[in-house]
C-alpha cells in the first residue's frame, strides 16, 4: 500500500479544463488497452474543439498583445473568420450535447471532476479526454475510487468523482504527463507576471 502511494505522489496533479466524456462500462470489457485517437472530431465536436483551443489562445493572448500589438491584432481577425466559419458548419450540424467541458484535477494516475449524477464507487469509466497541448483524444478506463456529494458548494454538478486509470498504455501515461507538466508550466508563468 505505502509503495502504491509512493507511486501516486511520483506524478503531478494539476487543475485544468478539458472536454470530457464518460460513461459506467462493464468491467468486463475493459481488456483493451487505453489508446489516444488518431481523429480529434470522431470524438467532439468541432465547436467544442475549437473551445477548447480558444481557451489556451486566451491565455496567451495578453503576451502576444504586449510583445506585438499589430500581430496581436492580424491574430483576433483570422480567429473571428474562423469562428465565423465553425458557426456555420455547426448550424448545418447537429451539436454532441454529451460532450462537455470541464474543470478537472489531472495527473499521470488519475482523474477528479465533478458531475450531475452520482457514480458508484468501484464502476469502471470509459473516458474520452480531449488534451489541448496536443490536440489528442486519449481514450482510457478508468475505476471509481471515491464519489462525494459537493452539493453545497457546486449545486449544478453536485458530485466530485475521483478516478484511476486501469489498464493504461504507457504511451498514453506519458502522453499525460507532458500535458500536466506543460500546464504547470503555463500556469506557473501567468502567475509570475500577474
Amino acid at each position: 500500500m505505502a509503495d502504491e502511494i509512493t507511486e501516486k505522489r511520483r506524478y503531478f496533479r494539476v487543475n485544468d479544463t478539458i472536454n470530457l466524456l464518460h460513461k459506467v462500462i462493464d468491467k468486463n470489457h475493459v481488456k483493451v488497452l487505453s489508446h489516444v485517437s488518431d481523429d480529434v472530431l470522431s470524438n467532439c465536436s468541432l465547436a467544442s474543439a475549437l473551445e477548447v483551443l480558444n481557451q489556451e489562445a486566451r491565455l496567451l493572448a495578453p503576451r502576444l498583445e504586449r510583445r506585438d500589438p499589430d500581430l496581436f491584432e492580424y491574430l483576433k481577425l483570422l480567429d473571428t473568420k474562423i469562428n465565423l466559419i465553425a458557426q456555420v458548419l455547426t448550424s448545418q450540424s447537429e451539436q454532441f450535447s454529451e460532450h462537455d467541458t470541464r474543470e478537472v484535477s489531472l495527473s499521470a494516475t488519475g482523474l477528479a471532476f465533478s458531475n450531475e449524477t452520482p457514480v458508484s464507487e468501484g464502476e469502471v469509466l470509459e473516458l474520452r479526454m480531449l488534451l489541448t497541448s496536443c490536440m489528442a483524444v486519449i481514450v482510457a478506463y478508468a475505476r471509481v475510487v471515491h464519489c462525494k456529494d459537493i452539493s453545497a458548494d457546486n449545486p449544478e454538478r453536485p458530485y466530485a468523482v475521483c478516478v484511476e486509470y486501469i489498464n493504461m498504455k504507457e504511451d498514453d501515461r506519458e502522453l499525460l504527463i507532458k500535458h500536466v507538466v506543460k500546464k504547470q508550466l503555463q500556469q506557473l508563468r501567468d502567475k509570475n507576471e500577474t
